[in-house]
């Protein structure tokens, strides 16, 4: 059902145009009535949170002033102390197509942002025309015209606002899934670059290990030729040499593997990228555990998720607009002549005003099936959020407990490895003085080995699993939106979500 009514007059002159302006007037005074919103209120049902971590940090604490200093800046690699870090970390924020993919996602948010505020204003329009015509034995006539026209619907139901505060929230949203892909850019890298610097490691502990089986070979073979030992000795040293040269070639596969990694996280292809063998600090460094509460404004995933909740109520507002009748206003100036000149001294102008109401009377329950489709969506909205927080909580606690084992771990490994390192010693001397058969040499060798390279492989361990805290934490990221601000111009009480660890603990109720 449609209600419409034009009023339109002509022949205005002199100060009855006067008149035309106070009834624009009253048409502008129907924006107070706009801004009026459906969505529910965001009654908040808190989130039970644990008031500490269950494990125990790492390290009680920060080390220096410069570490807290990288840690609220973002730039949490300062932390492992290595010199070329900083700069890979930099080629990804230039180069990493994943990033500029995200970015492109926030710039399009925006885009659509401003499209939906742009709904709220009065569209306004012009047109100018000036036509000649004649012919043979006719006289040549001409006509011009001058018509300038507006259009509103005023948002009294609040459908524009609430769609503009859900926009609002989706940039918001778009900016934390920037954040969160960045983030996982670099732990990316710098997983790879901490597991490519121990391969380095390991190549140079294999490099020192096959000098020495290559001396114990010289000394069975010595021992082979004056006949004080059996050929099947001379045949375990070369067995043993060529399987510590065959690992050597597997680490060195593994560290091509990771250098192409991190070619493809800073996009570059891998031919182009160069890492040369350089010393690994293997140094963990101590990654401060914050309480669950501001957890949730640390992780872009959950930051990201609230505020998909947020969109996903004030679409319920957009919907149950749906249920009142829209309202449109338009009014139109204008006035003809022969000439434009003739227009523009014209005694006259032709006005119209109109008000057009619409109302949807029959719809087969089309309308309330869209508000329970939205509720439905705000629902899912609010597990998925309550699903990112209860993960995050224990992707944190995953990282501090085995940052703690791992360190327990490491300090058994680094006794064996000491021991065992004695032990190959001793069984060589025995072996040279002939108390011991090879076999023992070949055991303890081994024995020394998988020690010694348990332990660079354990310290890695734990250099990745801080760069797993320091993600699960959300490295040092922070809201960009403050309590209760937004991103452009919300209209009405839905857009403006509060965005607090208290608020981003606890989920809307119908």
């Amino acid at each position: 059902m449609e209600y419409s009514q034009i009023n339109s007059c002509s022949g205005i002159s002199g100060a009855d145009h006067l008149g035309f302006w106070p009834k624009i007037a009253t048409l502008a005074m129907v924006c107070a009535l706009s801004a009026c919103s459906l969505a529910p209120k965001t009654a908040m049902a808190p989130m039970q949170l644990p008031a500490a971590w269950k494990n125990a940090a790492p390290a009680p604490g920060w080390v220096s002033a410069d570490a807290a200093r990288a840690w609220s800046q973002g730039q949490w690699w300062l932390l492992f102390d290595d010199p070329l870090l900083p700069e890979l970390m930099a080629r990804v924020e230039r180069q990493n197509q994943n990033l500029k993919l995200a970015a492109a996602n926030v710039a399009q948010a925006q885009a659509l942002l401003r499209q939906q505020q742009a709904a709220l204003w009065p569209q306004l329009g012009g047109q100018l025309g000036q036509q000649r015509s004649g012919g043979d034995g006719r006289a040549t006539t001409g006509s011009a015209s001058v018509n300038l026209n507006a259009s509103w619907a005023p948002d009294l139901w609040g459908r524009v606002g609430d769609a503009v505060n859900a926009q609002s929230a989706n940039v918001q949203l778009s900016q934390a899934d920037l954040a969160g892909a960045r983030l996982s850019a670099q732990a990316s890298l710098a997983t790879a670059y901490l597991a490519l610097r121990e391969t380095d490691a390991e190549l140079a502990l294999m490099d020192e290990i096959i000098t020495g089986y290559q001396r114990s070979a010289r000394i069975t073979q010595n021992r082979y030729d004056v006949g004080v030992a059996p050929r099947t000795d001379t045949l375990q040293a070369e067995s043993t040499l060529r399987n510590a040269q065959a690992t050597r070639e597997s680490l060195a596969r593994n560290r091509a593997d990771y250098a192409h990694a991190i070619a493809l996280l800073v996009g570059e292809a891998p031919a182009a990228l160069s890492l040369p063998v350089a010393s690994w600090v293997n140094a963990v460094p101590a990654v401060p555990a914050e309480l669950p509460a501001p957890l949730l404004l640390r992780r872009p995933d959950v930051a990201g998720a609230e505020r998909a909740v947020a969109a996903a109520n004030a679409q319920i507002g957009v919907a149950r607009a749906g249920y009142f009748p829209s309202v449109s206003l338009s009014a139109s100036l204008g006035g003809g002549g022969a000439t434009l000149a003739d227009v523009a001294s014209a005694p006259a102008l032709l006005w119209s005003l109109g008000l057009s109401v619409a109302q949807t009377v029959f719809d087969a329950g089309a309308t309330s099936a869209r508000v329970e489709q939205q509720m439905a969506a705000r629902d899912a909205a609010v597990a998925r959020y309550r699903q990112a927080a209860l993960t995050a909580m224990k992707e944190v606690e995953d990282q501090l407990n085995a940052l703690a084992r791992l360190a327990e771990q490491s300090e058994h490994v680094r006794a064996a490895a000491q021991a065992a390192e004695r032990i190959e010693q001793q069984q060589m001397n025995r072996y040279q003085a002939g108390f011991s058969s090879y076999t023992d040499v070949v055991t303890a060798q081994a024995s020394a080995l998988g020690a010694r390279r348990s332990l660079l492989q354990l310290q890695v361990r734990r250099q990745q699993a801080a760069v797993g805290l320091i993600q699960a934490l959300g490295g040092g990221w922070q809201v960009p939106w403050g309590e209760g601000a937004s991103v452009g111009t919300p209209v009405g009480a839905a857009g403006r979500v509060p965005v607090s660890a208290q608020a981003l603990a606890a989920a809307p109720a119908r």
